[in-house]
């Protein structure tokens, strides 16, 4: 029988324990935790009386216990869903029970591959466009792209276009200016060992709220145009309202969602709309946007790798056409980059969850109540499952090395019951991007050869400039 023992502290200070650590520098503490002290550490966090412990979990068993086998033992009762939700709402990210399960049974038939390949059009097209824009202008005066705010913008637009269809311009500017607040704002607060009320009439109260209120306004608006329609052309029995999108495009994902319906679990309200609306927002355009970042970026400081792409777009693509969701399998090198682009990078660096009932993982005891996080971060360079972890080498992901290492060696989108919903479309999102933008360019470094400074949110976050040149190809 194995021993159970507690788990090792990570150092700090006996002030605050590893606050400091954990709000500098996240992403190193987890790495120098799992380094010191193994697969399963406790950090202690805050002062005394106010102090909390949150276990790290960083081995793929061990996240598998977390995520898969034992998901009903962690849930998102912790304190950043908690802030999330009282942000966003309670949609598909953040809602648990009842809620998550009629929620995912009505919104998964709209993730499924082939529903979303109807939205490569809008991918490639928004693409074409970016690409058109960076030969007139290619950059500031070294010519250099700035690729952080180009592909957060880049995304955003096409993830307004899926969710939204002809409304997307009137959304761009009140989620840009507004979503990313709101997140970090979860952030901090969750973060925070003491928490001001959110009616106090504080400046960051304030423009919290502006920010919530613009968001809702502009969704509720949105969504009630499209209901009112519907429900007057279900009353005049007239198809072709408007509602919809134009002949021949794919339905928007609003007008689907407004369409989802079965016969267990209804419809969904008005409200409930609202808030997959904001998740989706949230959850579709940052992490996607850190993807094609990365991405680019490797490919910028290898240049023998980009040539590879290179030579495999060109044969896919002859003639320099527009990429389709029928070609993914047939770039299979690109997709490879992709997947050690969010292996070095993942666009959500760690997951937390509470613990309902006392368990072990790893021989170690994990109480009932305490704060659990699993970080792809650590996971995607663990020594046991990744030689030389640091080095850029997409064939990783070849089919055979993929097959050869544990499910939770490598884990971007989460896994278990609650993996993400948008793998798919993601996956779809970035791969046709990188192959418009870089059957037109060529792409290098322009950041001086230095670290990237990160840091960790609810996504990665990233604290500098990444910037590349971009030289026609045509």
């Amino acid at each position: 029988m194995t021993k159970v023992t507690e788990a090792p502290y990570a150092a700090g200070t006996p002030l605050l324990g590893s606050m400091a650590d954990l709000l500098g520098d996240p992403l190193a503490a987890y790495l120098r935790a799992r380094r010191d002290h193994g697969d399963v550490v406790r950090f202690r966090a805050g002062p005394p009386g106010l102090r909390r412990e949150i276990y790290g979990v960083f081995s793929a068993e061990g996240i598998q216990q977390v995520l898969a086998t034992e998901a009903a033992n962690f849930r998102k009762d912790n304190a950043i869903y908690e802030e999330l939700r009282q942000a966003l709402g309670n949609g598909l990210l953040t809602s648990q029970d009842e809620d998550y399960r009629r929620q995912r049974r009505l919104i998964q038939p709209l993730f499924t591959r082939r529903r979303v390949e109807d939205y490569a059009t809008a991918v490639t097209s928004e693409a074409t466009a970016l690409a058109a824009r960076w030969r007139e202008t290619p950059g500031g005066a070294d010519g250099a792209v700035e690729l952080v705010e180009e592909m957060r913008g880049y995304a955003l637009r096409v993830v307004g276009r899926v969710l939204f269809g002809s409304d997307v311009e009137q959304s761009i500017e009140v989620v840009r200016d507004s979503l990313p607040m709101l997140n970090e704002r979860a952030r901090a607060r969750a973060l925070s060992p003491v928490k001001l009320p959110r009616d106090w009439p504080t400046p960051a109260n304030r423009r919290a709220a502006r920010a919530q209120a613009g968001l809702y306004a502009l969704c509720d608006a949105i969504i009630s145009r499209r209901m009112d329609a519907r429900e007057r052309e279900e009353r005049e029995q007239t198809p072709g309202s408007g509602l919809g999108p134009e002949d021949g495009a794919a339905e928007d994902l609003l007008t689907l969602l407004i369409g989802a319906h079965n016969a267990e679990d209804g419809s969904l309200t008005r409200a409930e709309l609202r808030d997959q609306v904001l998740v989706f927002f949230l959850a579709g355009h940052d992490t996607t946007a850190t993807a094609l970042t990365f991405a680019l970026h490797l490919l910028a400081r290898h240049p023998a790798e980009q040539r590879r792409v290179h030579e495999e777009l060109d044969q896919a693509l002859p003639d320099g056409r527009t990429p389709t969701a029928a070609d993914l399998e047939a770039l299979p090198r690109l997709t490879m980059v992709l997947k050690e682009a969010m292996r070095l990078f993942p666009p959500s660096p760690a997951v937390s969850r509470l613990a309902v009932a006392e368990t072990v993982i790893g021989g170690r005891r994990i109480p009932a109540g305490a704060a659990v996080l699993v970080s792809q971060w650590v996971a995607h360079r663990h020594p046991a499952y990744w030689e030389d972890p640091e080095r850029f080498d997409p064939e990783r992901f070849t089919p055979q090395a993929e097959a050869d290492r544990p499910r939770y060696a490598y884990f971007p989108f989460g896994g278990g019951p609650r993996a993400c919903i948008g793998q798919h479309f993601s996956t779809l999102h970035s791969v046709l991007s990188l192959a418009t933008l870089l059957r037109a360019y060529e792409v290098e470094d322009a950041t001086g050869g230095g670290d990237i400074p990160l840091g960790a949110g609810i996504t990665l976050l990233t604290k500098g400039p990444v910037r590349v040149r971009v030289r026609s190809r045509v």
